[in-house]
């Protein structure tokens, strides 16, 4: 390939990561090894073409692997903390619970099906903690 086609092909994967497409920074790692590929080409004329797709995909390979994640935190940044739901929370109940009992309540905005998941029982107006969610049920256990 030409050292120009080279170049050109780099621009486009470049102006696609950065303008169009969200592809994490690997475009970019593509793309600047077919630019650094022209240069090359451009100094070296007679370079195989064989040699031109190897030296392509060695820098290409090379740069993701070494670079990509430290300049792709730095420029983006780290990303937001996930909420996982009410697991971890507090409620506060409305009525006892023993041991494997459920009720309704409102945690959150929402109405759910609260079960008491420990071993002793939970007094109406305590808190409790959230253990786990299984599907809409929230399974509690005594605040300690």
């Amino acid at each position: 390939m030409s050292w120009w086609g080279w170049v050109i092909a780099g621009a486009i994967l470049l102006g696609a990561e950065l303008a169009f497409v969200n592809a994490q920074f690997y475009l970019v790692f593509v793309g600047s090894a077919a630019i650094v590929v022209g240069m090359v080409t451009a100094v070296t004329p007679a370079l195989a073409p064989w040699a031109q797709w190897a030296l392509f995909g060695v820098l290409a390979l090379v740069s993701m692997v070494t670079f990509r994640s430290r300049i792709y935190h730095r420029v983006r940044g780290n990303p937001p903390s996930v909420d996982t739901g009410p697991a971890g929370g507090l409620i506060t109940l409305p009525v006892t619970l023993a041991p494997g009992e459920s009720c309704q309540t409102e945690h959150g905005g929402s109405f759910w099906t609260v079960r008491n998941d420990g071993a002793t029982p939970i007094l109406a107006g305590a808190r409790a903690r959230v253990a786990s969610v299984n599907g809409l049920t929230l399974l509690v256990r005594p605040e300690n």
